[in-house]
């Protein structure tokens, strides 16, 4: 049996686009980094560097019928186009998030890589993390009984980092960048469509798009979740809270800094009361020692394959996508509820 090469090319070799040929193409035999193009020298130069082929425009790089696969790696206005003119040029398309600025954008991408038969997929790395996958373990296994809510945070104090993302026309701001990620998350988790969006935007740096949101999402199956990013927090919240009928989870970090603490059903101890301020409360008293049980955080749950050996997998027929791009759809959709729901200063109803 025949293991198949397959040629790929880079439009847009700035950080991510230089990423994924550095690091996550390293690891899949079948995939072989051909060529790139950009519009600055200096990355050209170091693709030449590198022993790369460096394209004098995007039409000689989709016109180089050795080219199985176009990576797309540039700012996210100008996503839509490149894709569907790779897929016109017969070529299989990866394209790194958000995919569009807005879902009606997806939609005749959508549309096209059906027309032309070739596999288009969006680089939704994020649902590969440990810290995701041991959450998702925790939510599917019931560990803290069945949750109800769920908070999902990244902090930074560093604001918005590099140049077009501070910039609206070129799909800049936290919504979409890292929006995109802990949205697609929980939704790949819980099964439930999402019935109400409410949503603050922050605009404290001064620039044109948001450093920083809040939202509160209710799922049909009664579930909530607060999601939250923030560029100006020197003191950072913990990455993941999840409250559940039986226990609560806490990841403090991407590190897996974390535990559960689980309620010891069979016993019945009535809580003390303590002094808190100038006054007692049993409500927010600490539970007996004998009443819960700490447990460290489990093993992460596994995919079943890395974005690329997916990525082929599909390209042969041989499995489906893990990012798939209906699921892709209702991110983007959620996103301009969250929009909607900023703007109007109101709750939204969805069926997301």
């Amino acid at each position: 049996m025949t293991t198949r090469t397959y040629n790929l090319a880079v439009v847009g070799y700035g950080g991510m686009g230089s990423y994924h040929v550095d690091h996550l193409l390293k690891s899949n035999p079948q995939i072989h980094v051909k060529g790139i193009f950009d519009i600055k020298q200096e990355r050209n130069d170091v693709a030449l560097s590198k022993g790369l082929q460096v394209y004098e425009c995007l039409d000689a790089l989709l016109s180089d019928k050795s080219i199985h696969i176009v990576l797309i790696a540039t700012p996210n206005d100008v996503h839509k186009e490149i894709a569907i003119k790779a897929l016109k040029a017969h070529k299989h398309v990866v394209c790194e998030k958000p995919v569009t600025i807005y879902a009606r954008d997806l939609e005749e991408i959508m549309t096209v890589a059906e027309e032309t038969g070739q596999v288009f997929m969006v680089h939704q790395n994020r649902r590969w993390d440990e810290d995701f996958l041991t959450v998702k373990k925790i939510y599917n296994e019931k560990m803290t009984g069945e949750i109800f809510h769920i908070e999902s945070r990244v902090h930074g104090a560093n604001g918005i980092p590099g140049d077009w993302r501070h910039l609206k026309k070129n799909g800049g701001g936290m919504v979409l960048d890292w929006g995109v990620h802990l949205l697609d998350q929980l939704l790949f988790m819980i099964h439930s469509p999402v019935t109400s969006v409410y949503a603050n935007l922050s605009y404290v740096l001064g620039d044109e798009v948001d450093d920083g949101f809040q939202t509160y999402l209710t799922f049909a199956n009664g579930i909530t979740a607060l999601v939250e990013v923030g560029t100006t927090n020197f003191i950072s919240l913990p990455r993941w809270y999840l409250k559940g009928t039986e226990g609560t989870a806490i990841i403090e970090d991407w590190g897996l800094n974390g535990k559960i603490v689980k309620q010891n059903k069979d016993i019945i101890s009535a809580p003390k009361p303590i002094k808190a301020g100038q006054g007692l409360t049993k409500t927010m008293a600490p539970p007996s020692e004998e009443a819960t049980t700490m447990v460290n955080l489990p093993a992460a749950s596994v995919l079943s394959q890395d974005f690329y050996d997916n990525l082929v997998s599909v390209i042969e027929g041989r499995t489906e996508a893990i990012v798939k791009n209906h699921e892709v759809l209702r991110v983007l959709k959620l996103m301009e509820s969250i929009f909607e729901s900023a703007e109007k200063n109101e709750v939204i109803q969805t069926s997301l």
